[in-house]
C-alpha cells in the first residue's frame, strides 16, 4: 500500500500546466501552417485557448486558432497573412438551393450562409459595421433561386423597400408583422397536412413528389428588437406577446417545412423580454458584428463560446463587414462579408422579379402550392437542388 501511494505521489508532482508544447510535424496550408500538440499532464485544450494570442507573437504569425482536438492532443491552425483582407471584393455567388458564399472566414475558407444545414440565424451590429451589407449579399445571392423571400421591415421599409420587387411580402410596422406571421403559421400549417398525406417528416423527403413540392421561404427580420419594445404596455402587451409567440413557433417548427429565419438587430439583450431569449435558443446560426455594448455581443455568443464573446468585442470600428460567426461546425470564426453595394442588391431584385412567388400563392392550400412549383422551369430547379438533395434532412 505504501509503495502504491509512493508511485501515485509522483505522478500528481508531475502534473504541470504551464510547459512548452510538445509540437508534431509542421503540415503547410495556402495560408499558413497546421501543426499539432500533445497536452502535458494536466493540461486541456481551454489552456491553449487562453495563449493563442501569446502563441501567435511567440510564432511571428498573424494569428492561431485551436481547430480540433482529441484526447491528449489540439491541432492549431497559423495564419500568416490576414484572409479577410481579400474578402471585400469577393463576389458573392448561389453555391446551390438555400446556401450562399457571402464572404471568407480566418482560416482562409469561404463564408457560407447554408440555411439547409443551420435553418436560422441571428446577425447582430451597431450602425455602419456590415449587418446591412450582409443582407443586401443574401439578397443577391438568393434572388436567382427558387426561393421565397419575405421581409420584416420595422425601420419604416427603408431597409428592405429597394428589394420589393423580389419580396413576396413585406411589413413595416408591427401590427402589419403579427399578420403576416401569423399568415406564416398558417402556412407551416398548411404544409405539415401536406407531409402527413404523404407519410413524410419534411417537404424534402425522396417520396414526396416533385410537383408537390412546396417552394421554400426565406423570412428576413431587420430591428428585432422593434418587435419586443413597448412604449405603453397596457395597449401593447398583447400584441408583443402575439408576435414574440408567433415567430418563436416558425423558428420551433419552419425547418422541416422549408420556413427559414434570418434576424437582424442593432441591440439584443434579455431586457427585451422573455421572448427574445426563448428565439435565440432557436437561432443556432450567429453572427456579431461590432457592437456598442457588452450585453448584445453576450446574448449572440454567450451561450455559446466566451471566447467568440472576447473575439467580437475586439472587432475594431475601421473593419466594417468584420464579425464573429458561429455556424455549421458549432466553432466561432472570424469572418468578413463581401462589400454589396445597395444598388447592386436592388438590381438583382429587379433582375430576378419574375422569381418571387406571390404571397397569395404561398397562403393558398399546399395544392396551391404544387401548382406554383409546376410553373417554374424544370432545369433551374434542378441547377439548384439536384447535386445536393440527398444531403438535406430526412
Amino acid at each position: 500500500m505504501h509503495g502504491l501511494m509512493v508511485k501515485q505521489r509522483r505522478k500528481l508532482h508531475r502534473v504541470q500546466v504551464e510547459k512548452a508544447p510538445r509540437l508534431g510535424l509542421i503540415r503547410p496550408t495556402p495560408q499558413g501552417f497546421i501543426v499539432t500538440a500533445r497536452l502535458h499532464d494536466g493540461q486541456t485544450p481551454d489552456d491553449y485557448e487562453d495563449v493563442l494570442e501569446k502563441l501567435a507573437h511567440a510564432w511571428r504569425v498573424h494569428g492561431v486558432r485551436l481547430v480540433s482536438w482529441k484526447p491528449g492532443r489540439v491541432t492549431l491552425s497559423a495564419t500568416l497573412v490576414d484572409p479577410l483582407e481579400m474578402a471585400a471584393g469577393l463576389e458573392v455567388a448561389a453555391e446551390g438551393l438555400l446556401r450562399v458564399r457571402v464572404g471568407l472566414l480566418d482560416d482562409g475558407n469561404p463564408f457560407v450562409i447554408d440555411f439547409r444545414t443551420v435553418p436560422h440565424w441571428l446577425n447582430v451590429g451597431a450602425t455602419q459595421s456590415g449587418k446591412s451589407n450582409l443582407a443586401n449579399a443574401l439578397i443577391v445571392g438568393l434572388s436567382p433561386q427558387p426561393v421565397a423571400l419575405v421581409g420584416f421591415d420595422l425601420k419604416g421599409g427603408v431597409e428592405f423597400t429597394p428589394y420589393q420587387a423580389r419580396l413576396s411580402a413585406l411589413a413595416t410596422e408591427r401590427h402589419e408583422c403579427a399578420g403576416l406571421l401569423a399568415e406564416l403559421v398558417a402556412v407551416i400549417k398548411s404544409r405539415m397536412e401536406l407531409c402527413r398525406q404523404h407519410r413524410v417528416k419534411n417537404i424534402w423527403h425522396p417520396r414526396l413528389p416533385e410537383g408537390a413540392r412546396p417552394i421554400p421561404i426565406v423570412v428576413l427580420v431587420d430591428e428585432m428588437a422593434e418587435l419586443f419594445l413597448m412604449a405603453d404596455p397596457d395597449n401593447e402587451k398583447e400584441e408583443v406577446a402575439a408576435v414574440a409567440t408567433r415567430l418563436l413557433r416558425i423558428a420551433q417548427l419552419g425547418r422541416a417545412f422549408g420556413i427559414y429565419l434570418f434576424v437582424c438587430g442593432q441591440r439584443v439583450g434579455s431586457d427585451l423580454g422573455k421572448g427574445v431569449t426563448a428565439l435565440r435558443a432557436q437561432l443556432t446560426g450567429r453572427i456579431c458584428h461590432m457592437v456598442n455594448d457588452d450585453e448584445t455581443a453576450k446574448m449572440c455568443l454567450g451561450d455559446m463560446d466566451r471566447h467568440a464573446v472576447a473575439a467580437a468585442r475586439q472587432i475594431p470600428p475601421d473593419r466594417p463587414g468584420t464579425a464573429v460567426v458561429i455556424g455549421s461546425d458549432s466553432r466561432w470564426h472570424r469572418a468578413r462579408s463581401a462589400h454589396v453595394l445597395e444598388e447592386e442588391a436592388e438590381a438583382a431584385a429587379e433582375a430576378y422579379a419574375h422569381r418571387a412567388p406571390s404571397w397569395q400563392s404561398l397562403t393558398a392550400p399546399f395544392a396551391g402550392d404544387a401548382e406554383q412549383a409546376a410553373e417554374l422551369d424544370e432545369s433551374e430547379i434542378e441547377e439548384f437542388t439536384e447535386p445536393d438533395l440527398e444531403d438535406l434532412p430526412v
